[in-house]
């Protein structure tokens, strides 16, 4: 176990975190505050911090209904991976995934993250689709826990 402090967002400057640590690893799908905002009342989000320093961010899609898919997405900011904190952000999210009732668990990763996709695939999650938005041109690939 190491020093890593998992928090909900909650306020305006853990959502400004938040924030920033999804933009710096997906980029393409770059959001403003009032988009952070919205999810968060959709979907759980959690800022990971040692000590004060902000780390990483995770993400949380609930089930839709008993049984149903959640999606379960860590994200440590590059500068801080390979330290054990994207696994134990994971774990987190997919036990709260699980409390949910979920019965499966994805992902998704933006296909140039090389670090994600290793990252995805030693966890166990195997490639199910690739995409590119609409009006987007980058590749994402969604990956479910087998």
């Amino acid at each position: 176990m190491s020093d890593l402090l998992v928090e909900p967002v909650v306020g305006e400057p853990m959502l400004e975190e938040w924030r920033y640590v999804h933009n710096v690893i997906v980029p393409p799908a770059a959001m403003d505050l009032d988009e952070v905002r919205e999810r968060s009342g959709r979907y759980r989000l959690r800022n990971a911090y040692v000590g004060d320093v902000l780390v990483g961010c995770s993400t949380v899609r609930p089930p839709e209904g008993k049984g149903a898919v959640a999606t379960v997405i860590a994200r440590v900011l590059p500068e801080y991976r390979r330290r054990g904190y994207g696994s134990e952000l994971y774990e987190e999210g997919l036990a709260h995934a699980r409390v949910l009732g979920a019965g499966a668990v994805e992902t998704c990763v933006l296909a140039v993250n090389e670090d994600g996709l290793r990252f995805a695939g030693a966890r166990g999650f195997v490639e199910v689709d690739r995409y590119v938005l609409d009006g987007g041109t980058d590749l994402w690939v969604d990956l479910r826990l087998e």
